[in-house]
């Protein structure tokens, strides 16, 4: 029988070279679109032809399509170096592509952001992909396919018709909400679908991830025409609100200290201004008056997406501030008394998040006080937050010579025991301030700082090695900073219920004067509000969280002390969502949730930090650090 080859070496039969004549006809082969032009919808992409393309990877090797003319099938995902969803996906996909190559599938990754190229190939390298990441620094590619997001992976069947555009999986509810179960595997099953020569049932789905930035360059003259630009009205927003995590070696994923990062990232930066997502503030305006507010007002937020609406016009040099000098020591100055972590500690490159404890011995012959704690995050990459607590009893040291790693893992929920007292915590963003005028924390002689670290995972193995510095008082201390757990711990929330309420109250048997506040819930928590109804019947907000995040835990210091009489009344009230629609979910299914400190567990404090004239107060005293 005689044979006939396609543009691309493969060799059909005479009754496939019809039907694939008469496929086709209705086929548009896609073409980038110019730089002006928007791209199309992703429906329509659907059914339409990869383009050809030519292209050097990451080792300097060129790239066509026609190399891989014999491959069954191709996956193309568009990558970038700083974008924490993709990075998150590296291992996940290498592993996806060794698994298909045995049947005939070929992987691509591309990285079409021309302000990522110059480090595309360390990034590859450190992150490992065992297939093909190729450069599209004109962004051919890009726009041919209509990508808009990385990660975003195309399926292209044995003609190179996209027959599948979307995310990889569904790990991700939303760009900061990340599922603790995959359900759906939907890059897998479109290649099954491909390979079996079936319809794949969902073509396209929402992927998650950073927006591909396109380059449309506006002229001098529009640039000093805009309304809004960036280093005469953004940049003083940025330097203000989100330099302080968003810059080289800090928490942040990506840095915002030039004009070239706040373009790359300016998508992201309008959703999540827009949202009040950040910068990280999840306290209700009104309910409560606090310090460092970290909250953009409608103004700022207006300038930034009017900014990125008009394309983000860079302006003029001259109108810039100065830049914001930040710095590299200890932020309150040289501390007392610094504590590191005996040995580095290796973070997996993916997984779960990782809480580990540390025992630091502090060495101590006689008793301090406490009056601030820094921490320096030894790879601010990984490390979400830390809570510090005492021990004077050796417990710590204990299991941790149980555990051959470097620390010991006791849970997210605390270090697996109950403290001896503690010094407070840290979570990306928070500023180290010194404790109010004559207050402290004690720090018994002899006596170990366990410090409790959480840790993300950001795609490729991580070390961290952090440091705690403590500032010690100079003058007598006045007042020893206590703390009033109000909480539940009968809490029994079933599951399937969106909205568990959980209440606790108290009334304060002296009066007190109190100077923040902490509220605290684990993955299943949504809401927290905390009232003091005085005696006379005036009722004060204490705190209202609307929107609980588990990875953004902060204490919220008062503006000035809100004093409380005896017989105040206390009262909280917190809501979890125990059902399936809630990513954070740890059980699938839903499974009945009750008091504990484990991930699976749950708990509702609202720890209130107060002082006391009343001597009485002692036999209340739990230092912030308690169980939690």
């Amino acid at each position: 029988m005689e044979h006939f080859r396609t543009s691309r070496g493969r060799r059909l039969a005479p009754m496939q070279v019809g039907l694939i004549a008469a496929a086709t006809l209705t086929l548009v082969s896609l073409a980038a679109p110019r730089a002006d032009e928007a791209l199309p919808a992703p429906e329509q992409t659907i059914g339409q032809q990869m383009p050809e393309f030519r292209l050097r990877d990451t080792n300097g090797k060129t790239r066509t399509l026609e190399q891989y003319a014999e491959k069954k099938a191709m996956v193309v995902v568009f990558i970038g170096t700083r974008c924490p969803i993709a990075n998150g996906y590296a291992a996940p996909l290498s592993e996806l592509a060794e698994s298909y190559r045995r049947r005939g599938v070929q992987f691509l990754a591309v990285n079409a952001n021309p302000g990522e190229l110059k480090g595309a190939h360390q990034h590859a390298r450190a992150y490992r992909y065992s297939f093909p990441v190729l450069k599209d620094d004109r962004q051919v590619l890009a726009r041919g396919l209509a990508a808009r997001i990385t990660p975003e992976a195309f399926v292209l069947d044995e003609q190179r018709i996209v027959r599948y555009r979307g995310r990889i999986d569904n790990a991700y509810a939303s760009r900061t909400e990340k599922r603790n179960f995959v359900t759906t595997k939907d890059l897998q099953s479109a290649l099954d679908a491909v390979l079996a020569g079936r319809e794949v049932k969902n073509p396209v789905t929402r992927p998650f991830g950073c927006t591909i930035v396109y380059n449309q360059p506006k002229t001098r003259q529009q640039e000093r025409e805009a309304a809004v630009t960036y280093y005469r009205d953004v940049l003083p927003i940025l330097q203000e609100r989100c330099q302080s995590c968003h810059r080289p070696d800090q928490v942040a994923p990506f840095s915002l200290l030039s004009y070239e990062d706040a373009k790359s990232w300016a998508g992201e930066i309008k959703q999540f201004v827009k949202g009040r997502l950040m910068p990280p503030w999840q306290a209700e305006p009104g309910h409560g008056d606090f310090m460092d507010v970290r909250r953009m007002t409608q103004k700022e937020i207006d300038t930034v997406c009017a900014w990125v609406d008009d394309g983000a016009p860079a302006g003029r040099k001259k109108d810039a501030p100065p830049a914001k000098k930040w710095e590299d020591g200890w932020t309150l100055g040289k501390p007392d008394l610094v504590l590191t972590m005996e040995e580095a500690y290796q973070v997996g490159a993916t997984g779960e998040d990782d809480f580990r404890c540390f025992v630091l011995p502090t060495g101590l012959t006689e008793d301090k006080q406490v009056v601030a704690m820094e921490v320096r995050a030894g790879n601010p990459r990984v490390l979400h937050h830390i809570l510090a607590f005492t021990d004077t009893q050796g417990r710590g040291r204990a299991l941790d010579a149980k555990d051959p790693a470097p620390g010991y893992n006791a849970g997210p929920g605390g270090i697996g025991f109950f403290p001896s007292g503690g010094l407070g915590g840290w979570a990306p963003g928070n500023m180290p301030r010194f404790m109010p005028e004559g207050v402290a924390r004690p720090l018994p002689k002899g006596s170990d700082l366990v410090i409790q670290a959480h840790y993300h995972k950001t795609g490729k193995p991580e070390k961290d090695k952090t440091s705690i510095g403590l500032y010690f008082a100079k003058e007598p201390v006045k007042y020893t900073a206590m703390i009033w757990p109000l909480t539940r711990l009968d809490i029994n929330i079933p599951p399937g219920v969106e909205r568990h309420e959980v209440k606790a109250s108290m009334k304060t048997p002296m009066a007190i004067k109190a100077f923040s506040i902490t509220p605290h819930m684990h993955l299943l928590g949504k809401e927290m509000k905390v009232t003091a109804t005085l005696p006379d019947g005036t009722v004060k907000d204490l705190v209202w969280v609307k929107n609980w995040d588990y990875r953004w835990q902060d204490t919220y210091r008062y503006k000035e002390m809100v004093e409380l009489p005896a017989g105040t009344l206390l009262e909280m009230r917190a809501y979890f969502d125990n059902s399936a629609n809630n990513p954070r979910n740890p059980s699938n299914p839903p499974q009945t949730v009750r008091f504990g400190e484990q991930t699976t567990d749950e708990m509702a404090f609202a720890f209130i930090d107060f002082i006391t004239e009343s001597s009485g107060g002692g036999l209340l005293q739990l230092l912030l650090g308690g169980r939690r």
